[in-house]
């Protein structure tokens, strides 16, 4: 299970991890997808790739540095009529029913800079597979084909969009309201806080400038005490 260090592990996603999630899961009220369910959907979408074809998966938060599948290849990309914030509630891995924190999720509007991973052909079937493990435990998210530009070529990508409709989205809420709920917050996976200073990296790392991130950083640090009070 989770040791609270802030990284997924595949073994994490085991018939005994999932059920370890899935209990959690249900006790605080998240709602759970069946596995019959899950299966469907991914049946369902993974019917529109070609066999023996290579897929994408563009992550754009913590798929980006820690995607524990396995990839053949990574680019920075960008996808245009979505664009990511923090709009999920989270009870689970970093929060709980008494202190909720909150995770990010691809939403209808404007841009966002993530990055593709390439799943090589042979290795579709239990990477793809692992990863809806991963991403469609509540159903919170919704998987969705989308072109995603990295550099002069235009990827078609498999990527998880929220569903607007599930009860764990919040939707647009006050920056202070977000900063407040993520400094606070701290799960089975760690503080909701090391989730954004890992993005907030990585993207650094990626040369991705994302304002709204760096400005969220700045104050969750300083409501934490890592930095000076803004005024």
């Amino acid at each position: 299970m989770p040791t609270g260090d802030g990284v997924l592990k595949r073994e994490h996603f085991s018939a005994e991890g999932m059920r370890f999630y899935a209990e959690m899961a249900r006790r605080d009220g998240m709602g759970v997808l069946s596995e019959e369910a899950r299966d469907a959907l991914l049946r369902e979408t993974m019917a529109a790739v070609a066999p023996g074809s290579d897929v994408w998966v563009f992550g754009y938060g913590s798929l980006m540095w820690n995607p524990i599948i396995r990839v053949a290849e990574s680019r920075v990309a960008k996808v245009q009529g979505f664009y990511r914030h923090f709009c999920l509630r989270q009870t689970l891995g970093r929060g709980t029913p008494e202190k909720p924190g909150l995770m990010l999720g691809l939403d209808e509007g404007g841009c966002c800079t993530g990055v593709a991973h390439r799943v090589a052909a042979a290795e579709v079937e239990s990477e793809i597979g692992l990863l809806w493990q991963r991403e469609m435990l509540s159903g919170a998210y919704r998987p969705h084909w989308i072109e995603a530009e990295a550099g002069a070529e235009t990827l078609r990508a498999l990527t998880f969009v929220v569903d607007r409709t599930h009860k764990r989205y919040e939707g647009l809420l006050p920056v202070e309201t977000v900063a407040q709920r993520i400094a606070n917050a701290e799960g089975v996976l760690g503080t909701n806080r090391d989730y954004l200073y890992r993005m907030a990296k990585h993207l650094s790392e990626l040369a991705v400038v994302d304002d709204d991130v760096a400005r969220l950083e700045r104050r969750v640090r300083a409501l934490a005490g890592e930095l000076r009070s803004e005024t």
